[in-house]
């Protein structure tokens, strides 16, 4: 492999990986499943990385690789691990940064985001992180109109959730 092209996932990777922390955190419920997710993730990502164009931001295709990562690996009932690689990550020289908190609402918040299907989990954790809408039907090979109408309900639905907690 070439260290130029590890150095480059390295560069892009590092400073984006708090976003795959919140991904894990929402399509898993507890501390190995989330570093397992994040493994695969990482993995993933490691592997697509060469046909990595920049024709969208890195965040944006980063997304889209972990989003489908997670719900191809959780949508059913037992949780296991789905690629077994000979791939090295370790390699790579990345810090795995342990991603916490313990305030009360947000706990309260990630789990009624539990209780949304895939794709609401998906469309309220790129909603937290401010996304605009053309960036989110492009990341879930949506319209942006359909973005929206989606987001409305995946809110209402959230609210209702946290509301009967």
């Amino acid at each position: 492999m070439s260290t130029t092209l590890e150095r480059n996932f390295v560069d892009f990777f590092k400073p984006n990986q708090r976003l795959i922390h919140k991904i894990c955190r929402i399509y898993t419920d507890n501390a190995e499943d989330h570093q397992d997710l994040f493994q695969e993730i990482t993995i993933q990502l490691w592997r697509s990385f060469p046909g990595f164009k920049g024709e969208a931001k890195f965040s944006t295709w980063m997304y889209k690789v972990a989003l489908n990562t997670a719900m191809t690996l959780f949508k059913k009932p037992q949780k296991k691990v789905l690629w077994h690689s000979d791939i090295d990550v370790s390699s790579l020289k990345m810090e795995y940064e342990v991603y916490e908190d313990d305030e009360y609402k947000l706990r309260k918040m990630y789990k009624a985001i539990h209780e949304l299907s895939d794709v609401e989990k998906a469309l309220i954790m790129m909603y937290l992180e401010d996304r605009p809408y053309k960036e989110i039907g492009e990341i879930l090979g949506i319209t942006e109109g359909n973005a929206r109408v989606k987001m409305n309900r995946a809110k209402n639905n959230l609210k209702t959730k946290i509301n009967t907690k």
